[in-house]
């Protein structure tokens, strides 16, 4: 299974087609969202191309592949409009028998891990791409589609066997990997 990773488009409809242009061109079997889709929150400036309602038509489009957990950002009303699930504080995965947990990272992560994440470990919330080994799982962070922190790239993930990579939103050129054992 091919699996594409992302999180943290906070409402960017210039952001989110470009990111639908990369889904298109990568033919992933699943599009994993880390949450924060369509609110920009509080702490930050608008989005580049800031649009909640275009945002919603594109994801709406692919909703049959389309797998989210619930970010900060996200409300109630956000899940009236998405026709696919959002609002799940995280969800486990098994892909490429690999055990994915995945959650947003602004109550679980890195240093407050689930207790029965074993494997890996995939946030968004940071807007910083991360790897990073520990004891018991593999933190992986892809960044932000829309609002990349640390002069990070705009970045998404994909999983493809048992690699991990990272690419860049802009070009679509990889720029990073992790090969799980």
């Amino acid at each position: 299974m091919k699996l594409m990773i992302a999180s943290d488009i906070h409402g960017s409809a210039y952001y989110c087609e470009r990111l639908m242009k990369r889904f298109h061109e990568e033919k992933p079997d699943k599009l994993l969202l880390l949450g924060d889709i369509l609110y920009h929150g509080p702490r930050n400036d608008l989005p580049k191309g800031y649009a909640p309602k275009k945002v919603v038509e594109m994801l709406n489009s692919i909703k049959d592949c389309t797998l989210s957990v619930r970010g900060n950002c996200e409300a109630e009303v956000d899940q009236v409009v998405l026709e696919f699930p959002i609002m799940a504080d995280y969800t486990i995965l098994n892909v490429n028998g690999i055990t994915i947990t995945a959650t947003h990272g602004h109550t679980y992560n890195q240093k407050k891990p689930l207790p029965f994440c074993n494997e890996i470990l995939l946030c968004g919330h940071t807007h910083v791409p991360a790897c990073e080994i520990f004891e018991k799982f593999t933190y992986l962070n892809p960044g932000s589609v829309s609002m990349p922190k640390n002069d990070t790239k705009h970045s998404y993930m994909i999983l493809e066997d048992r690699t991990f990579v990272w690419k860049d939103l802009m070009t679509s050129k990889k720029y990073a990997e992790c090969t799980v054992k």
